[in-house]
């Protein structure tokens, strides 16, 4: 190999990254469109496990890619600049963490502003924020929360339904007054922060 100034040694390496990335973002599209057609599914759990025995990635790596391939489905933009190398496969697995629509162009401008480093520092702060959001809005659904009882309606004829409704037998077997609930016993778990009722 012959002797290259640093100036050109430094820019061919660049240059070779953004052809890696380049190539990563295809392999990302491959990777989602297998997934998307099931080519797994022929004696694997999952798009991961094949990835895994296909091309020897361990197990946590090929469930990476995955993810990352199926997010980069509905983020155009990072997809794009992955395709152009002009950010790297670590930052764009970071901003897959917590992009949206929505969100895609103030955080395709953070990727290109700064560092892997200073990304991942920036998504779990978003991270956090998002949680706490999440938190709020799962309170706020169970506050609202309530059992509506309708009384027993007219039948489909227009005559009174011989049979009573849930709603009628459950609102019979509560009290019309019940004690307050001590508030010991409000409390809510974190469990129940998480999910809103099924009920």
């Amino acid at each position: 190999m012959e002797l290259l100034s640093l100036n050109r040694l430094g820019d061919e390496i660049a240059e070779l990254s953004a052809h890696l990335e380049a190539a990563t973002a295809h392999l990302l599209d491959l990777i989602r469109e297998f997934d998307a057609r099931g080519g797994w599914n022929n004696g694997f759990r999952s798009c991961a496990a094949w990835l895994s025995w296909r091309v020897g990635l361990d197990l946590g790596t090929a469930r990476e890619r995955v993810r990352v391939a199926r997010a980069l489905g509905t983020l155009p933009r990072l997809a794009g600049a992955l395709a152009r190398g002009e950010l790297s496969y670590a930052k764009v697995r970071e901003l897959t963490r917590v992009a949206t629509p929505e969100t895609e162009e103030r955080l395709l401008a953070v990727g290109r502003a700064g560092t892997t480093e200073h990304v991942e520092r920036i998504v779990r702060g978003w991270r956090r924020v998002d949680r706490k959001a999440e938190a709020r809005e799962a309170d706020r659904q169970h506050a609202g929360r309530a059992l509506h009882v309708a009384g027993a309606g007219r039948g489909p004829r227009g005559g009174v339904s011989e049979k009573r409704s849930r709603g009628e037998r459950a609102r019979r077997a509560f009290p019309r007054k019940r004690p307050p609930w001590p508030s010991s016993r409000l409390t809510r778990s974190p469990c129940s922060r998480r999910r809103p009722s099924t009920m």
